[in-house]
C-alpha cells in the first residue's frame, strides 16, 4: 500500500512539473509581461528595471526553477488586469466555484446512482425507457443551452428563481458562503442543476450498463442458485461490484465539474474561478490563466490519487493482488 501511494505521488509530481512548464511557457512566450505591466509609453530604462525586478534577465532554467518554487507556494505574480496578486483573486473566487461544484456533484450522485440502478433492474419498463431518453438529451444538449432554457423558464416566465449572481453570502474569515442564507440557496439552484445535468445523465447510463454486465456474470447466477434474496443479490453483490468503474468516472467528473464550470459560471455570471478565467482570456491576463491551469491540474491529480485509494476499499481483489 505504501509503495503504491509513493508511486502515485511521484507520478503526481511529474504531472505537476509538466503543467508548471506549460504555464511557464505561457508567461515566457505569450506576450511580453513587461509591456502588459508598464504599457507602450514606458522608457527603455523603466522596461529594463522592471525586467530585472521580475527576474526576466536571468537564464531560462533559473527562471523556471523560480517559477516552480513560487507556484508551489501559490504565488503566480500580479494580475495584469486587476493589478492585484493572483493568489488573492483565486482565494476570493474559489469558495463560489467549490460550492457550485459540490452541489452539482451531490445532485448528480444522489439522483444518478439510484436512477441508474432503477433503469437496470426495471429494464424494458416505460419508466426506465423514459429515463434513458431524458438522459440522452442531458448528454446531447450543450450546457450553455440548458442554462439559458432554465433561466427563460424559471426566471423570465415563472419568476421563481434569480437568473444571475451568487446572492447574499456570509463571510467566515477568508471564506464566503451562500449556504447560510436563503438568498444564497435560491441563486445556487439553477446553476447547480445546469452543471450537474451532464454528469447526472452520464452516471445513469454508466451505472445501468455496468450493473447489467455484472448481473450476467457467473457468481450472480451462483448467488441466485444459493437462494439469496433479490435484495441481497442486487445491492449486496451487484451494486458493490458496479461501484469500481463508477468511482473512477465519478472522480474524474468531479474534477471536470470544477474545471469546466466556466460555461455555467459565464451563463449565470457566477463569481467563481471559471468566470475569472474567461475574463482573463478576454484581457490576455497571463498570470491568472497560468494559475487557473495549475490549480485545475492539481485538483485532477488529487482526485485521481483519492480514486486510486478508494479502489482498495471497494475491490478486495486489488488488496489480494498487492499482498501477493
Amino acid at each position: 500500500m505504501l509503495a503504491f501511494v509513493v508511486r502515485r505521488l511521484i507520478q503526481a509530481l511529474l504531472v505537476m512539473l509538466t503543467v508548471a512548464l506549460i504555464a511557464f511557457l505561457m508567461f515566457r512566450y505569450v506576450g511580453d509581461p513587461v509591456t502588459f505591466m508598464v504599457g507602450q509609453d514606458a522608457t527603455p530604462q523603466e522596461r529594463a528595471q522592471l525586467r530585472t525586478e521580475l527576474g526576466l534577465n536571468k537564464p531560462l532554467l533559473v527562471q523556471f526553477g523560480t517559477f516552480v518554487v513560487n507556484s508551489a507556494r501559490g504565488e503566480f505574480g500580479v494580475s495584469y488586469q486587476e493589478g492585484r496578486k493572483v493568489s488573492s483573486l483565486i482565494e476570493e473566487r474559489m469558495p463560489a466555484t467549490l460550492e457550485l461544484s459540490l452541489c452539482a456533484s451531490v445532485l448528480a450522485i444522489a439522483i444518478g446512482l439510484p436512477l441508474g440502478v432503477y433503469t437496470a433492474l426495471r429494464r424494458g419498463s416505460l419508466g426506465a425507457q423514459t429515463l434513458l431518453t431524458v438522459s440522452l438529451l442531458g448528454i446531447s444538449l450543450p450546457t450553455f443551452l440548458i442554462g439559458i432554457l432554465l433561466i427563460f423558464l424559471f426566471s423570465v416566465v415563472l419568476h421563481w428563481l434569480p437568473s444571475y449572481g451568487r446572492g447574499h453570502v456570509i463571510a467566515l474569515g477568508p471564506w464566503t458562503t451562500g449556504f447560510a442564507t436563503v438568498d444564497g440557496w435560491r441563486h445556487l439552484i439553477l446553476p447547480s442543476i445546469t452543471l450537474s445535468l451532464f454528469q447526472l445523465a452520464l452516471l445513469i447510463r454508466l451505472v445501468r450498463a455496468e450493473m447489467l454486465e455484472v448481473l450476467r456474470t457467473d457468481y450472480i447466477k451462483f448467488a441466485r442458485a444459493r437462494g439469496l434474496t433479490q435484495r441481497a443479490i442486487h445491492f449486496g453483490h451487484t451494486l458493490k461490484n458496479t461501484l469500481v468503474p463508477v468511482i473512477t468516472i465519478t472522480g474524474l467528473q468531479l474534477g471536470g465539474i470544477i474545471a469546466f464550470a466556466v460555461v455555467t459560471e459565464t451563463v449565470f455570471q457566477w463569481p467563481g474561478m471559471g468566470l475569472l478565467f474567461i475574463q482573463s482570456v478576454e484581457s490576455a491576463d497571463i498570470p491568472v490563466m497560468a494559475a487557473y491551469l495549475y490549480l485545475i491540474a492539481l485538483i485532477f491529480v488529487v482526485i485521481n490519487l483519492v480514486v486510486d485509494l478508494l479502489y482498495f476499499a471497494v475491490d478486495p481483489r486489488l488488496r489480494v493482488g498487492r499482498a501477493h
